[in-house]
């Protein structure tokens, strides 16, 4: 079974605290979200391996560690996933880009795809799928079996915030997707949105209703 890492560093959950608040306007939930998924981004690359180089510094000649060649790709789920990207460049500048487009049913709470893109090189990355809210698992399943179908099978799942019941749908989905999280909630609601939760994080990135 995949691991599930809430990363509950200090500072992440401090921002969280303001991501929830319904009073934060578009701006500072942008800017929010954005510093999260930098902070996040430092967790979810842990275990990259390194390797060893000589460097030479100001004084003497030493063994350095440096990023092995492992590449790496984000896949943002659009539309939400895309306020979580500029935040993760930050610190892996290198990584490669790649966009799926699902739109959601309101009344089935079923994904379609309606867009895809992926760097042409993405079987060989280590890909990171992105997306504020983990629900009812559909919309991530939906994304990784896309993924999978093109020959990816190195994936992982980012997250802010998820409830329990999507997680346990991604996990009976994709048992070995590892998948990180900000916060894991209480549950859904009748509605489908996550309890306590934070909104609809596109509507509340883009300022829309």
């Amino acid at each position: 079974m995949s691991k599930v890492v809430i990363c509950d560093h200090p500072l992440i959950q401090h921002k969280l605290t303001f991501i929830r608040n319904k009073e934060t306007n578009t701006k500072d939930f942008r800017e929010l979200v954005d510093e999260v998924a930098t902070l996040m981004a430092y967790e979810i690359t842990r275990d990259v391996p390194l390797d060893t180089i000589t460097v030479e510094t100001p004084v003497a000649t030493t063994e350095s560690k440096v990023v092995s060649g492992r590449m790496l790709g984000l896949i943002p789920i659009l539309r939400a996933g895309l306020g979580m990207v500029e935040g993760m460049l930050k610190l892996i500048p290198a990584a490669k880009v790649g966009h799926i487009g699902l739109v959601r049913d309101h009344e089935t709470l079923q994904p379609t795809e309606y867009y895809i893109n992926l760097p042409t090189d993405a079987a060989n990355r280590q890909l990171i799928v992105i997306d504020p809210m983990l629900a009812t698992g559909g919309s991530a399943i939906a994304a990784i079996n896309s993924l999978k179908k093109r020959g990816c099978d190195q994936i992982r799942l980012m997250c802010l915030i998820a409830a329990p019941e999507g997680v346990k749908a991604v996990q009976d989905a994709h048992p070995e997707i590892d998948i990180y999280l900000a916060a894991l909630d209480d549950a859904l609601n009748e509605k489908g949105y996550i309890v306590p939760g934070l909104g609809d994080a596109g509507d509340r990135l883009f300022g829309t209703n």
